[in-house]
């Protein structure tokens, strides 16, 4: 036996008050003889037996009668298996964890998994009784909080609404929140059933599940069958100098979550829609493969894109979402030293050279202006021969290049080491030791190495239809700041003959740096007249304004993304859009530079979604399915039930509820939530023993026998 409200015990202690006054009233009083009370002396001795049975008669009818109230405000409860043979179901608060997550939608021999699960909850609705309430939650999580249903036709409504939703929330997280709703619940049961196929990595997980003193869990498992599964894990991009008809790499990481080898995978790519490429990948059992393309987006803009297989078996992952970006156009921002030459920067950037697809917008600033110009709007920077940074205007450097800016540095007389040493230990990169060389005097150098491989060169030194390599025009060199290399995220692109690097990049967060070591001019190199210069600077400014934009960001469906978007202006209100057209507005907060969005919540399911500046597109994001949902093998419910019982104090057990079992679903469901609460019993015991008291008091009069 329970109570339900144990605290009231304490009021038994009110017992005691008839025994005290009982003693109270039989304390000896002091013997007076007189003789006239002679005759009193005579009584017999059975009369005197008979007043002190009544007495204590008395006694013990009021002391039960107010024990039995106190019981009964207590509200004593009966379970387990005498309950049910007294044929008793008391008050039940009970939590139907459903597992709604997307491996519910495979079958086996009695249907789809989530069928299943809604028909097995649909009979547990049936048994619940009239004081009975139920939380129909689901995992993952709906947007809206679960409530309590008294009607089980609302219950059932709400059970009929639930569809598979991708999350991938872990059972344990799902079965806690159940139980804090149960916490404050005063009814006899408290009862968590998780209806659940038990996909294995549901339960990758050791947090402690913490549940109301005397609740169940109780494991109700649907589906037997787990399986392989082919998914589509992964999409990169691989190429970073993106333009209109120019050749993309991508790569397509295909997973083999299954026992068995699987040849001849067919994977397509699609832009906008179309088949743009395909290739075959053999995936061994357990293993990966990847499986590449080569394809020109055909149009600007953000394109996008996905990359699928045919896989029958689970449909989820058949399909990943990805955004492109193929800028319309670059914007610049060119920042000039006060004696630095322009001209040759001025004219190679110009819109007059522009090649189709590379069209750059381009802003032309003194450096004194620095300061007072905000970087955030620019797909990329130019510090052309700048010979000062202050220490505000290298915080607004690092800031841009952080979140993600391209960040151009050409060389410069009168350039301060000292100023760029500070900006670049801000960034975690090397040094400039010394100025090396006379301009237009002797030879100090020429470029010597390449490194072919990085993706500024991608495609320039392909084998031509004659079979011979391009090679790389070797300008020569008269003057060139001598750049020793950090500790950090650095590589040289181009190294001269001397040993110092010529091109230097410094990867830093989200963005990038390159270093040239001579000016823009003809005074410390030959570069800007050679065939080299315009190539070479027109791949450094699509390498630098592709930097975090060649492709949108992913998050994962039920997770959440923090966004800055630094080509945003402040008090701007962006909203998003889904596939199908639907509007949403997320958190958002003006910084210095930019809005940062929050994006989280049951809206970002699987696909791609779309930022709007009103009518301007500003970036689009995919979100994507977590990959522990592709793998979908399933746990034996005993493992399950020795997993979960490891993790919480509550009682575990397990219900076999096959739709085709020998035990009707309702007697299981019987015998789970038996429980009789008893307080109207006591209540009608102090009842009696008060009625008693009455009758006993009254009508018992033992010193009137003879």
């Amino acid at each position: 036996m329970t109570f339900l409200n144990p605290f009231l015990l304490l009021g038994l202690a009110a017992a005691a008050i008839p025994l005290i006054i009982h003693l109270f009233n039989f304390r000896r009083p002091r013997r007076v003889n007189f003789s006239s009370l002679a005759f009193l002396h005579e009584l017999k001795k059975s009369t005197m037996q008979r007043v002190r049975i009544k007495q204590w008669l008395l006694l013990a009818l009021r002391t039960l009668a107010i024990a039995a109230l106190v019981l009964a405000f207590a509200r004593p409860t009966l379970t387990g298996p005498l309950a049910g043979r007294l044929g008793g179901s008391g008050r039940t608060t009970t939590a139907l964890v459903l597992d709604n997550s997307t491996s519910m939608t495979l079958r086996d021999g009695s249907g789809a998994y989530l069928e299943q699960g809604q028909t097995i909850v649909g009979s547990f609705l049936s048994e619940f009784e009239s004081g009975d309430e139920v939380l129909l939650a689901t995992t993952p999580a709906s947007s809206e909080r679960a409530v309590f249903h008294q009607n089980m036709a609302s219950a059932q409504a709400a059970l009929d609404d639930v569809a598979t939703v991708s999350g991938n929330e872990k059972l344990t997280a799902a079965i806690s929140r159940a139980g804090e709703r149960l916490a404050d619940r005063p009814t006899i049961n408290r009862d968590v059933f998780v209806i659940s196929d038990f996909q294995r990595s549901m339960l990758s997980d050791s947090a402690r599940i913490d549940l109301p003193e005397g609740t169940r869990v109780l494991l109700v498992p649907v589906g037997t069958d787990g399986r392989g599964n082919l998914a589509v894990s992964d999409v990169q991009v691989r190429s970073q100098i993106i333009s209109e008809g120019q050749p993309v790499q991508f790569e397509a990481t295909i997973t083999n979550y299954g026992s068995d080898d699987i040849r001849g995978v067919v994977a397509s790519l699609f832009l906008d829609g179309q088949r743009i490429g395909q290739a075959t990948v053999d995936v061994q059992a357990g293993a990966r493969a990847s499986a590449r393309f080569v394809a020109a987006p055909r149009s600007r803009g953000w394109l996008s894109g996905h990359v699928e297989i045919d896989d029958n078996q689970y449909l989820f992952d058949n399909r990943r979402p990805f955004a492109l970006h193929v800028p319309q156009e670059r914007k610049l921002l060119m920042i000039s030293g006060l004696q630095a030459q322009s001209s040759y920067l001025s004219l190679g950037i110009s819109s007059d050279l522009a090649r189709s697809g590379a069209r750059f917008v381009t802003d032309e600033i003194l450096e004194t202006t620095l300061a007072s110009t905000s970087l955030g709007s620019y797909d990329a920077v130019i510090l052309n021969g700048v010979e000062t940074l202050s220490s505000g205007e290298r915080a607004s450097l690092e800031q841009y290049v952080r979140n993600g800016g391209g960040l151009l540095v050409f060389a410069g007389e009168d350039m301060q080491a000292a100023d760029y040493n500070a900006f670049f230990e801000a960034i975690g990169a090397g040094r400039l030791q010394r100025v090396e060389g006379e301009p237009g005097d002797a030879v100090i150098g020429t470029v010597s190495r390449v490194d072919v491989d990085h993706p500024l060169f991608e495609g320039m030194f392909e084998p031509g239809v004659d079979g011979r390599i391009p090679q790389l025009e070797q300008p020569v060199i008269f003057r060139s700041a001598i750049y020793d290399p950090g500790a950090g995220n650095e590589q040289t692109i181009i190294g001269m003959s001397s040993g110092a690097p010529f091109l230097q990049e410094m990867r830093v967060d989200q963005g990038s740096v390159l270093f040239y070591s001579v000016e823009a001019g003809a005074s410390w190199s030959d570069m800007p007249v050679r065939g080299l210069f315009i190539p070479l600077l027109y791949r450094s400014l699509y390498y630098l304004s592709a930097t975090g934009s060649v492709s949108g960001e992913e998050m994962i469906a039920g997770g959440s993304l923090q966004l800055l978007l630094p080509d945003v202006s402040s008090g701007t209100t962006i909203t998003v859009h889904d596939e199908s057209g639907l509007e949403f507005i997320p958190d958002q907060r003006d910084v210095f530079g930019g809005v940062v969005l929050n994006l989280s919540g049951s809206f970002f399911l699987p696909g791609l979604y779309d930022l709007m500046d009103q009518d301007r597109m500003v970036r689009r994001i995919a979100v994507q399915a977590p990959s522990a949902e592709s793998d979908l093998a399933l746990e034996r419910p005993e493992a399950v039930r020795e997993h979960f019982a490891s993790l919480t104090d509550a009682e575990v057990g397990i219900m076999d509820v096959a739709l085709s079992g020998a035990v009707p679903l309702e007697e299981q469901l019987r015998a789970a939530r038996t429980g009789v609460e008893l307080w109207n019993v006591f209540l009608g015991l102090a009842l009696l023993f008060l009625v008693l008291e009455m009758v006993v008091s009254k009508h018992f009069r033992p010193e009137a026998a003879n």
